[in-house]
């Protein structure tokens, strides 16, 4: 059956409704269900590619349950080396890939051929999407998502997540309308199981969240810097209105490193023990190879708590990273309270 056109005025009316009601529930009975979803014993039978030594957590409205560590898009590979690191990170009970640009998806697309049922699969095409000005109204960038599925060989995604503006740029609530219009078609025509948005900005990620009941995820920078806001969190509202949440650019873009790789394994270890103990968002670190995964593995099986000398490293690292931060990065400095 063919979707009626929506119109802006209607679309805009529904969804206000729908956020307003979304917000009712959630301050009541939503919020309620939330924790006895949380409380609920999980049923690992139904958690893509289980590992009983991999950390799984909700993401969530989605209800996925998604592996406390996943694999990003970014990474230096060719075919092979990420044929290589996909099939580590499966045998380790990863279960999430985030891809963002066309190049990424259609490579671990076909890494994933024959295995897709291991893994979900998040996709974005920064570069056609609305940091472009050409693709800001949702039938520009439903006609990218075709382009990037049939490119791929892909029939579905189970998170289409739209690449938004870095710092220094904002959306208006027009094009905020025509992402929402979009990700909403997408997920009723069965090309996404799941949507969201991906942004290097947050003054805008609450508003989106608690208007657009439509957004199912988030990602966004959380770093060894991060730490949660002591008032007006996001993760106030992420938790409010059940988005998950996933936090991109885990090791500061590469700054966090030193280039001695004992050192930096170690440095990999502490900030991934870091994120998860704040329990806010699931790290997507993009490894290189399988002995970057089988780190990032062992992080998740290392003690959580820090230790006063570890907390004193965090502190190191902090102004490692403070000092070390190039130009093109130094937004990241924006994402120390969240």
């Amino acid at each position: 059956m063919k979707t009626p056109p929506v119109t802006r005025r209607k679309f805009v009316r529904d969804t206000a409704l729908a956020a307003a009601g979304a917000a009712i529930g959630l301050g009541g009975m939503a919020g309620a269900s939330v924790q006895a979803a949380a409380d609920k014993p999980v049923d690992t039978s139904k958690i893509l590619n289980y590992n009983p030594n991999m950390e799984y957590r909700r993401q969530g409205k989605t209800g996925l349950m998604v592996s406390a560590v996943c694999l990003g898009g970014h990474s230096r590979n060719n075919d092979q080396e990420r044929s290589e690191v996909i099939s580590r990170c499966i045998d380790a009970g990863i279960n999430y890939i985030d891809a963002c640009w066309d190049n990424e998806v259609k490579r671990d697309a076909k890494a994933l051929k024959g295995r897709r049922d291991k893994m979900y699969l998040a996709l974005s095409h920064g570069a056609a999407e609305v940091r472009n000005e050409n693709f800001r109204t949702s039938k520009k960038l439903l006609e990218s998502l075709d382009s990037l599925l049939q490119d791929s060989n892909q029939e579905y995604t189970d998170l289409w997540r739209i690449t938004c503006m870095e710092p220094g740029g904002r959306h208006n609530f027009d094009t905020a309308c025509e992402i929402v219009d979009a990700l909403e078609k997408a997920k009723k025509q069965g090309k996404a199981r799941f949507v969201g948005f991906s942004t290097h900005d947050k003054r805008w990620i609450k508003f989106m969240i608690e208007y657009f009941s439509q957004i199912d995820v988030v990602c966004f920078p959380f770093t060894t810097l991060s730490k949660t806001a002591p008032t007006d969190s996001i993760f106030e509202a992420l938790k409010k209105c059940d988005v998950g949440a996933f936090g991109i650019k885990p090791f500061a873009a590469g700054t966090l490193f030193t280039g001695n790789q004992e050192e930096d394994y170690k440095r990999a270890r502490l900030a991934i023990r870091y994120i998860l103990h704040s329990k806010t968002v699931l790290p997507i670190p993009g490894m290189h190879n399988v002995a970057e995964v089988d780190n990032v593995v062992k992080a998740v099986l290392e003690r959580r708590e820090l230790d006063v000398k570890e907390k004193a490293q965090i502190e190191n690292l902090n102004d490692h990273l403070m000092a070390n931060l190039p130009n093109h990065y130094q937004w990241l400095k924006q994402w120390e309270y969240v």
